[in-house]
């Protein structure tokens, strides 16, 4: 399933579904105003009664005229991303001979500059757009409008962000976000912060009671920040004092961005890394003596693969970490002494340079020839 998301049609095609809605609210203001007009048409109303009216319905109607308008550039804009990215399906098939790298460079692109929009590199993705003809193929104006709350939310300010959420209210609401009502109690702690404590009370009663019904605990966890000092080392609400909450601030606008506009919670180069590492995982590549030519011997991919089932391998085959060839009947493995096992193969283009002598390179121990045994497995 996450992998299907890589064809990001979701994007234009929700954004569609969202612009219909709002049409059809328009639309029914629209039909409002008409009634009203209708109503200022009677005989019995007075002439000034009527102007004013008229004047309403006209301020409606030009308010209604521009909703409309910017919902029409809206929906060419979406509607241009669903064209072009079901065109590139249409149009995807598989490589021809000799033009995989190609092939794959466009899909490598995409998946680039997702990761670098989720992560903040918005002039590098944008220039890789442009570059591989991706604006249709990528959806790097929903990050542009997000940057701007991501920007003040860095600052220590929630102004972008709660204007965000008022945007989005009707959908944060369905979606039973919390966002709103941690912003407004950082707001609130920001204010104990700065000693304003009757600012925090106004504040408190303005904009965090109306979440009383909903998260009882936590604003009573916050009411109660009024009677500590900003320095407070009391755990409960010390924790609403640390400003690591602002990261994670950013990480819950980032989750609620995702969720409202259908993107997966983690990025697309990271989906297709644990789908490759999943089959290379093996309890022998998360030990402590994984070896350098596996790619989970590096602390990057193994955090990646560390909740990730291991890779069922019906017949197990044994690497020698000398030559990276295959040991098998025709280059069987050898046991040194100390019982570190390498092929034959191996061992004996050692012992031809070094005058019969084998050194194990793990532990630096050197062994006559005649001392190694062979392995068989059963």
């Amino acid at each position: 399933m996450a992998l299907s998301s890589f064809f990001g049609d979701s994007v234009p095609y929700e954004s569609l579904k969202r612009r219909a809605r709002e049409r059809k609210k328009s639309i029914d203001e629209l039909k409002e105003t008409l009634k009203q007009l209708k109503s200022a048409a009677k005989p019995s109303a007075a002439r000034d009664v009527i102007s004013k009216e008229l004047e309403e319905c006209w301020r409606q109607l030009h308010r209604l005229k521009r909703k409309l308008d910017d919902a029409s550039v809206t929906e060419r804009d979406d509607a241009q991303r669903c064209r072009a990215r079901l065109d590139y399906l249409q149009a995807l098939g598989r490589p021809a001979r000799d033009a995989h790298i190609d092939w794959n460079r466009h899909r490598i692109d995409r998946i680039l500059v997702d990761y670098m929009l989720r992560f903040g590199y918005l002039d590098a993705a944008a220039k890789l757009v442009k570059h591989g003809s991706l604006a249709n193929l990528t959806d790097l104006h929903v990050f542009e409008g997000a940057q701007k709350v991501l920007a003040s939310l860095a600052r220590h300010e929630c102004a972008e962000a709660l204007e965000w959420c008022n945007h989005n209210s009707a959908r944060l609401r369905k979606a039973r976000s919390r966002l709103e009502f941690e912003l407004r109690v950082q707001e609130f702690v920001e204010l104990v912060r700065s000693g304003n404590m009757t600012g925090a009370i106004t504040h408190a009663r303005l904009h965090l009671a109306p979440w009383a019904g909903q998260y009882p605990e936590e604003l009573q966890r916050a009411a109660a920040l009024l009677a500590f000092k900003a320095d407070t080392s009391c755990g409960p609400y010390a924790a609403l004092l640390v400003q690591h909450r602002w990261l994670d601030l950013i990480e819950l606008f980032k989750a609620e961005l995702f969720r409202l506009h259908s993107l997966p919670p983690t990025s697309l180069l990271e989906i297709h890394l644990q789908a490759g590492l999943s089959a290379l995982k093996t309890p022998k590549s998360m030990s402590d003596g994984c070896g350098t030519r596996d790619p989970l011997h590096l602390p990057t991919y193994r955090q990646l693969a560390e909740n990730l089932p291991f890779a069922k391998h019906v017949h197990s085959k044994l690497i020698c970490a000398l030559t990276g060839e295959v040991m098998s009947e025709h280059n069987p493995p050898m046991a040194l002494p100390n019982g570190y096992v390498y092929s034959e193969a191996g061992l004996k283009a050692m012992a031809a340079v070094n005058e019969g002598i084998v050194t194990c390179p793990t532990t630096g121990a050197s062994y006559q020839v005649p001392d190694l045994r062979r392995v068989y497995i059963m």
